[in-house]
């Protein structure tokens, strides 16, 4: 689909105007691209301004917008959920979109609406309000999942896997021990400081403070907080700094501390084939990715009784709701540990 230029012009205001990273302004704007499949399923031309829009909704009048885009968007919601391939956004090429992909496309939407009601562009609704009671009507409930996560013994057999390295074509030579110095001191930087994989790529030689045991990390929408590092992360990165970044950097200049076997940056996508291939060495189960580090690292603080505010400053959340799902994960735990550990737990009640 070719892109609109209003599309283009709101992915510049995100970055622009809310100050929203790259990144983040491109999946606001993927996200609107099945709103405008679905209105040319429906034989409305969008336009390049979005007259063909605002004509649509104003057809019977300017007294029945409301009703229009309720109508509008509970149809977008069925067609959303239809078993159909999907074309466009980040669930392309699937069948049909997942209620938490629709719950987002519906707020990528009041948010683009928003900037037309703005700018004059669309008619304005109560629909578009923030905390609007008739999108939340029209927006389906996610089953909720809990965040999969490793034991703290699970977590120490990934931490030491790089050490454990056998059966490389390079091992022994510089190029594979500087390798495995990086993986450690990655491993131990984002188990340790429940760093995000787009955190742990995107940190800078000047970052992190090795003296101090702080890093700088910028995370979502560009916000940059200071993160905490642990002893063995610590150690991790100062043997790496002095042994293997050198060899991985050579004559290459980079700001990036990660690097490649070229010298460049280490992507994301990298990382995250690097934690499953260490995963796999660690015997751990196949589905082990960046974020499981980030879910361990916040369970594993709560089950050692740190506090929730605490592990949201932590975790670079702005709202504590995002981080209240880690206190059913470590309840959990501390039922599964009473269970298999109190004699109470296991006893029979009595016959009577």
């Amino acid at each position: 689909m070719r892109q609109n230029p209003l599309i283009e012009s709101y992915r510049r205001h995100l970055t622009a105007t809310r100050g929203l990273a790259a990144p983040t302004a491109r999946n606001y704007a993927g996200d609107i691209a099945p709103f405008l499949e679905y209105l040319e399923a429906q034989s409305v031309a969008f336009g390049d301004d979005g007259g063909g829009l605002r004509a649509f909704i104003e057809r019977t009048g300017t007294e029945q917008v409301t009703r229009e885009y309720r109508n509008l968007v509970r149809d977008y919601v069925s067609w959303l959920l239809e078993r159909r391939t999907v074309r466009s956004g980040r669930r392309a090429g699937t069948k049909g979109h997942a209620r938490a992909s629709v719950a987002r496309c519906l707020v990528a939407l009041r948010a683009f609406m928003r900037y037309l009601v703005e700018r004059g562009r669309a008619p304005d609704s109560p629909l578009w309000a923030p905390r609007s009671s008739i999108m939340q009507r029209f927006t389906p409930k996610a089953p909720r999942r809990l965040p999969d996560t490793l034991s703290v013994p699970e977590a120490g057999r990934l931490m030491g896997a790089p050490a454990a390295m056998e059966g490389e074509a390079l091992k022994g030579t510089p190029a594979s021990a500087a390798m495995r110095l990086r993986d450690r001191a990655l491993l131990e930087l984002m188990y340790g400081g429940g760093l995000r994989v787009s955190e742990a790529s995107g940190l800078e030689v000047g970052d992190v403070l090795v003296a101090a045991r702080t890093a700088r990390v910028r995370g979502k929408g560009s916000k940059t907080r200071m993160v905490r590092i642990g002893q063995p992360a610590v150690e991790a990165l100062r043997r790496y700094l002095s042994e293997g970044r050198p060899l991985l950097a050579g004559k290459r200049p980079s700001r990036a501390i990660f690097l490649n076997r070229a010298g460049g940056r280490l992507s994301q996508r990298a990382i995250q084939a690097l934690v499953r291939r260490h995963a796999s060495r660690a015997g751990l189960r196949e589905d082990v990715h960046p974020h499981t580090l980030r879910h361990s690292f916040a369970t594993h603080l709560l089950d050692g009784g740190a506090d929730l505010r605490v592990v949201q400053e932590l975790l670079g959340h702005s709202s504590p709701t995002a981080t209240q799902v880690y206190t059913h994960v470590s309840q959990n735990e501390a039922r599964r540990v009473y269970m298999a550990a109190h004699p109470m737990a296991r006893r029979k009640p009595p016959e009577e």
